[in-house]
């Protein structure tokens, strides 16, 4: 079994910043890639970052420039790094981690999802 174990979040004024992680513990063999997902109240979920084994990155284009997710390989973990958070970022952020369980077997791993809320 592969487990996803994020951190929390909370509640952040305008134009502040705010730090997520997540870690992927279990059987792996290998991480072929980690993301973050959100998704608002009333709009469906929809990628925010992922970055690849070999540290290839994407961005949805509402946060370029304002996020950075990052990954430390030897914790299995990834990072989001949030800055000039605006409201419409408020939204469940989910933690996705594509996982190599076997040299045949892939599978995803969705974390239980963590409230940001940006508001003054």
């Amino acid at each position: 079994q592969v487990q996803v174990e994020e951190s929390e979040g909370g509640l952040v004024q305008p134009g502040g910043s705010l730090r997520l992680s997540c870690a992927a513990s279990g059987s792996i063999l290998s991480i072929i890639a980690m993301g973050w997902y959100r998704q608002a109240p009333g709009k469906e979920r929809e990628l925010v970052a992922r970055i690849t084994d070999g540290g290839s990155t994407n961005y949805t284009d509402s946060v370029k420039g304002r996020f950075t997710i990052s990954r430390d390989s030897a914790k299995n973990t990834v990072y989001l790094q949030m800055d000039s958070l605006k409201p419409e970022d408020t939204a469940v952020y989910y933690c996705n981690v594509g996982v190599l369980i076997n040299i045949v077997r892939y599978i995803e791993v969705w974390g239980q999802g963590t409230l940001v809320t940006v508001s003054s």
